[in-house]
């Protein structure tokens, strides 16, 4: 009954038999792959049609160091401040605690990294650290 309703909408699936022996005889059967071929197979279909679709979404993403990490989550800092429109929905949103909490995350940073950091990059932590912590007072008042 199922069956016949699913017919009926034009839904349903396809059996296809993958055994490589014949039921009836127990001899090889033309044209049928080897069980661990055609999961090879299946597999890397998929493999390669999931990459394609990642790669046609995306950019390459630009390499990963402490210097764009740090800037990544001043980024995200700024957004909760609402200096930057979020890049999911296009709106200026504020949430100054998150925003505080991505602030203390830099902080943190700064200090446990401190003495280990080039030149560049603890300058690079300082005045971010610096221009939020402005942000943040300003956006309090603002509350």
């Amino acid at each position: 009954m199922a069956g016949e309703e699913e017919k009926r909408q034009g839904k349903g699936f396809t059996v296809q038999d993958r055994r490589r022996f014949s039921s009836d005889t127990g001899e090889a059967r033309e044209g049928a792959l080897d069980p661990s071929a055609a999961d090879d197979q299946e597999r890397k279909q998929t493999e390669s049609s999931a990459k394609s679709d990642r790669h046609a979404e995306q950019e390459p993403l630009p390499e990963i160091n402490f210097s764009t990490f740090v800037i990544s989550l001043s980024t995200q800092a700024l957004m909760h401040l609402g200096e930057i429109a979020n890049p999911l929905s296009g709106n200026e949103e504020r949430d100054v605690p998150l925003a505080k909490q991505m602030i203390d995350i830099v902080g943190m940073l700064q200090e446990k990294t401190r003495g280990n950091l080039t030149g560049g990059e603890a300058q690079l932590i300082e005045e971010i650290l610096f221009d939020l912590r402005m942000k943040y007072v300003e956006a309090v008042k603002k509350k």
